[in-house]
């Protein structure tokens, strides 16, 4: 009874792992470039239930063997095996303002920032004094020849490249990894390269199209997030009565059954 308590907890602490995951992507449907985040589990190992009142233990010279009968497995709860990020493309919102880009296709934005080069699919840029296009917290935009700067009318085609003035000026440094799943979120719509990752490399302009004055927009379709956590909460609740009903079951064999022996 007490082994079906810590089951039962161990689903509920879950599934309010799960919730805060959801409510995480609702709060963000409004995030330009923002990617949906799930929640794989998986149970702890099973336990072989015996019985115990046979006496099933041969004893040899090289050790011991227990011949006592199975009668089943027990399940010792469930616990987050990993939250990983949806990268499927959203939809590319028009915007007609020549400092929006967004990415069609694979790939990320690189941005230099306090800690070094970090990564996004946030194409909202403005321009700073020095005439850097920059992201809305003051970090360059990156080109495969360093920050990007444009002065007077700019254009950037369908290959990332950059013209001001009818004249090049560099290309957009769009990345991507080698294994995308195993990049780390660091907030503000940024990602981070990691050891399962691989190493940042730049994209082939056929893995890509910029489109410059359209955003993109998150992918996260809230209708379903709505029903999915509605299914959560079912499942907690589920989780919770479980506990109810091993704590009245452990309540009366304490305190009912002692009085009858």
């Amino acid at each position: 009874m007490v082994r079906g308590i810590y089951t039962g907890a161990s689903g509920m602490t879950a599934k309010m792992h799960e919730m805060d995951i959801i409510s995480n992507n609702l709060a963000n449907v409004g995030t330009e470039g923002f990617k949906k985040d799930t929640a794989c589990f998986k149970a702890f190992p099973e336990m072989l239930i015996s019985r115990i009142d046979d006496n099933g233990v041969i004893k040899l010279p090289i050790g011991s063997i227990d011949t006592r009968p199975i009668t089943g497995t027990l399940g010792t709860g469930v616990e987050v095996n990993e939250v990983f990020t949806e990268f499927s493309q959203a939809p590319l919102k028009r915007t007609d303002n020549s400092f929006d880009l967004s990415i069609d296709g694979r790939g990320f934005f690189s941005v230099l920032t306090d800690r070094g080069e970090r990564y996004t699919r946030n194409g909202t840029f403005i321009l700073n004094k020095e005439n850097h296009v920059v992201t809305k917290e003051g970090w360059n935009l990156m080109g495969t020849n360093g920050p990007v700067r444009v002065e007077g009318n700019f254009a950037v085609n369908e290959k990332g490249e950059i013209y001001s003035n009818g004249e090049f000026q560099n290309t957009l440094k769009i990345i991507d990894f080698e294994n995308n799943r195993y990049i780390k979120k660091e907030g503000n719509s940024f990602y981070r390269s990691t050891d399962l990752s691989g190493k940042a490399a730049q994209l082939s302009p056929s893995d890509f199209s910029v489109k410059q004055g359209f955003l993109e927009a998150s992918n996260i379709n809230p209708v379903r997030e709505m029903v999915e956590m509605i299914k959560v909460q079912r499942s907690y609740e589920a989780s919770q009565k479980s506990i109810h009903t091993h704590s009245d079951a452990l309540h009366k064999l304490v305190n009912e059954m002692t009085r009858i022996v």
